[in-house]
């Protein structure tokens, strides 16, 4: 299996737009106890965007980011929030329990732990009920995954991964990213002996230059494709291809390109 290579500078392009939808999760937490120094986990932090976030929304909190890239960690401890502490880990077998969190929040991560793979039909919803169990009463999960796998960003870069030419070089996508219904995350947190808020949104990004689809992707969707691509005229000949789709299906307009783009969010409280 091809590791794949994350690239915190491309990321970060559009933090803001990336970072918008945790704004909107973390105003639905409760308010963390006091006076105790509550302990907070960043599970699949990335270059420390989100933890940067959880700072400044709780100043005086223990925050560890934990995540599976060491140059995104790398990035994080210089870049995104250097006063916390960070931790190299998969968050499919990381353990939060010895950190007895008050809050544990995953933003944009869930989706890469493969939901319903062959093996593991419930893919990351497996692992909410551990990390709820690892709450101290009263404490709280915050999860924010993308749901935009059926817009034309993912099934025109599936399809295209499909075609002989690139069939031969990539191989089958074992990296698919993917997420449960809504439904779902309500039914497994309350089942978790959690009071459980879930709901999504789409939001209307609106984004500027040339190529910005293309530029979006580059940071997120493309990286396993990127990985497998060695050579850099197999990598500018893929980004050729793929980018003349997403200008066909995402048409720049006068203000900019519109990206619609999909997001279920969680909330859930242990009892």
């Amino acid at each position: 299996m091809t590791t794949t290579h994350w690239d915190p500078a491309q990321y970060l392009r559009f933090a803001d737009e990336r970072t918008r939808p945790l704004l909107d999760l973390l105003a639905r937490v409760p308010t963390l106890p006091e006076p105790r120094t509550p302990a907070v986990l960043d599970i699949g932090c990335g270059p420390g965007n989100s933890t940067a976030v959880l700072r400044r929304r709780w100043p005086h909190a223990r925050i560890t980011g934990i995540d599976n890239s060491p140059g995104m960690l790398t990035t994080a401890r210089t870049e995104g929030e250097p006063a916390a502490r960070y931790l190299l880990a998969d968050a499919r077998t990381y353990d939060p329990a010895p950190h007895h969190p008050d809050l544990i929040v995953s933003n944009a991560a869930l989706q890469w732990l493969n939901a319903g793979h062959e093996g593991q039909p419930q893919g990351h919803l497996a692992l909410l009920p551990a990390w709820t169990a690892a709450l101290r009463p009263g404490g709280t999960l915050a999860v924010q995954v993308p749901g935009n796998f059926d817009a034309p960003s993912h099934t025109l870069l599936a399809e295209l991964r499909r075609s002989p030419r690139w069939h031969r070089l990539l191989g089958d996508d074992a990296t698919r990213p993917g997420i449960h219904t809504p439904a779902q995350y309500l039914d497994t947190l309350t089942g978790a002996h959690c009071t459980a808020d879930v709901w999504e949104t789409t939001y209307s990004t609106l984004l500027k230059g040339p190529d910005p689809v293309l530029e979006w992707v580059k940071g997120t969707a493309l990286r396993p494709v990127l990985s497998r691509l060695t050579d850099p005229a197999d990598q500018a000949a893929f980004l050729a291809e793929y980018g003349a789709l997403l200008r066909e299906a995402y048409p720049a307009g006068p203000h900019g390109t519109v990206f619609p783009f999909r997001r279920v969010f969680a909330v859930a409280v242990r009892r």
